[in-house]
């Protein structure tokens, strides 16, 4: 159904001085748009939830807000991680995110100023992590403090010997991976050999929590306000293709290029480069890394056919893109339990029309 200014009011209403706000759905679907809105006319301060966006740099291909934009409402959690780090997680940031919306029942606590926390963006398991308990707290066995090293060195391992290994030790989260998911698979193998206790175990306790259900933890916050912003995919296709093409208008070629000159090219040089870490993993990188390192001696002809290989794989990119995020947000928002009287208010949006005014 269409957004409208009654819609939106409704839903707000529902959730009597909700704990916090929430706007999820896919790529260019104008979440940040409806974000702020949301947060200039109800008091609120903005908490982002990408993936990529927390990192420095590549500001259009991440699609970060302008300066503009955070002047109508303030924003936290956006480029605050040096671009070179490959080590931050979700834990990262649901650590800083909660430091910032923490509240005791009846009065905010002075981190966020009595603000409204609206937390908008397009990585699923990020917002996830904020409205369930669904990541663990674990202590190392060995109190190291080695976790992001323990793990990368195990991706460096073959999807078959991680896969035997976990089942060594967890037959139960060996049997629910594949032995392609080599970053689940060390996460699996990390947990364990941290904790010393199998990670399926880790889960089933914390599915069995009060509130919980077979996809995790119980609800974080007792009345939060969540929009999913949804549109038709063939509406939604045609105007990430053209945002694309305003990112192209934009600079985002040049931004590219000056990026992997300062943080990728002797990476490619020594053959160390990994796409599966930090913000090399941003969608448009990897797709133009033909272009990026076409050889001096190409023609042209050949550098133009290579940038417009990037542009048609970038844009297939973020339509696939679109289309993971909306399965998760069926998979998993969609179909949690939520137990009785928590007030949970979805709104769906068809938002290839104009976004609604919040009164």
């Amino acid at each position: 159904m269409a957004a409208s200014a009654g819609s939106v009011r409704r839903a707000v209403k529902r959730a009597t001085v909700p704990a916090l706000v929430v706007v999820l759905g896919a790529t260019g679907t104008g979440k940040s748009k409806l974000a702020i809105e949301i947060g200039r006319r109800l008091q609120g301060e903005i908490v982002g939830a990408d993936s990529m966006q927390v990192y420095q740099g590549l500001d259009i291909i991440t699609n970060k807000v302008t300066a503009e934009e955070r002047a109508q409402c303030r924003h936290h959690m956006i480029g605050f991680v040096d671009p070179l780090v490959s080590s931050y997680t979700v834990v990262d940031f649901r650590n800083k995110a909660l430091a910032l919306i923490s509240f005791s029942p009846w009065k905010r606590v002075k981190a966020f100023r009595n603000k409204l926390p609206v937390v908008v963006g397009g990585t699923n398991y990020y917002i996830e992590s904020l409205l369930w308990r669904v990541l663990l707290n674990t202590e190392p066995a060995d109190g190291g403090d080695e976790a992001p090293n323990r793990k990368l060195a195990l991706e460096k391992l073959g999807g078959a010997e991680l896969h035997k290994r976990l089942a060594e030790v967890d037959p139960g989260m060996a049997a629910m991976l594949h032995p392609n998911d080599k970053r689940k698979i060390a996460r699996s193998l990390q947990i364990h050999q941290e904790t010393g206790v199998p990670h399926s175990r880790w889960l089933e306790d914390q599915r069995g929590q009060e509130g919980g259900d077979g996809l995790g933890g119980p609800l974080r916050y007792p009345d939060p306000c969540i929009f999913w912003l949804h549109a038709d995919m063939a509406a939604l296709d045609e105007r990430l293709d053209a945002r694309v093409d305003d990112m192209l208008s934009a600079g985002l070629v040049e931004e590219l290029r000056d990026f992997h000159v300062r943080h990728n090219e002797q990476k490619v040089q020594d053959d160390s480069q990994n796409y599966q870490h930090g913000i090399f993993q941003s969608i448009g990188f990897k797709e133009f890394h033909d272009y990026l390192t076409a050889p001096e001696s190409s023609t042209q002809r050949e550098k133009d056919a290579l940038r417009d290989k990037g542009i048609e794989a970038l844009k297939i990119a973020t339509r696939r893109y679109a289309r993971k995020q909306n399965k998760w947000v069926r998979n998993r928002f969609l179909k949690r339990e939520y137990p009785s009287p928590v007030c949970v208010c979805v709104c769906v949006c068809v938002c290839v029309c104009p976004l609604p005014q919040v009164p």
